[in-house]
């Protein structure tokens, strides 16, 4: 037994759901070249991010390069001088070799600052997490093109990678 609602519809007409009309090939590629071209704005992100770290190593390295100079410069000059005519006045050392052993003090010094900021610029490197991601992502387009499972393309997951600006 079927029931009218009122306005001349049954029951069983009322409940059935509508249909959604099936998508068209330019709709796909329409939502295929947004989705490629949001992938590339993440790989974009992700370098920014990594080159950003990598500047500000690069700008710590070279600041204490600049460092290094100015303290060997300005602490031969000022503390070489002190040091040296205290040798010569307080120990009687010859005056040449007072500065000789001042110089030679403060080129030590200089020269480590120089290498802890060598250090420094040494760890600037190419961006490798945005590297491996865009190789990942490749590798899944190619494998989506030919049909194959994009899971056994992607190496690792990435729940266990860390996020951006981390």
């Amino acid at each position: 037994m079927t029931t009218t609602d009122g306005r001349g519809a049954t029951a069983a007409s009322t409940l059935k759901a509508p249909t959604a009309p099936e998508r068209t090939v330019g709709q796909l590629v329409a939502d295929a070249t947004k989705d490629v071209s949001e992938l590339v704005r993440y790989e974009v992100a992700l370098a920014k991010a990594e080159i950003t770290a990598d500047v500000k190593n690069g700008a710590l390295g070279g600041g204490l390069f600049a460092v290094a100079g100015v303290f060997g410069f300005v602490a031969f000059v000022f503390l070489g001088v002190t040091v040296a005519y205290a040798l010569v006045e307080g120990a009687g050392w010859p005056v040449w070799l007072a500065f000789l052993v001042v110089a030679a003090v403060m080129l030590l010094i200089a020269g480590a600052l120089a290498a802890v900021g060598f250090g420094r610029l040494k760890k600037v490197g190419p961006p490798q997490r945005t590297i491996r991601s865009t190789k990942e992502t490749i590798a899944a387009v190619k494998a989506s093109a030919t049909g194959k499972p994009v899971a056994k393309t992607i190496s690792g997951s990435s729940a266990a990678r860390p996020s951006i600006g981390h």
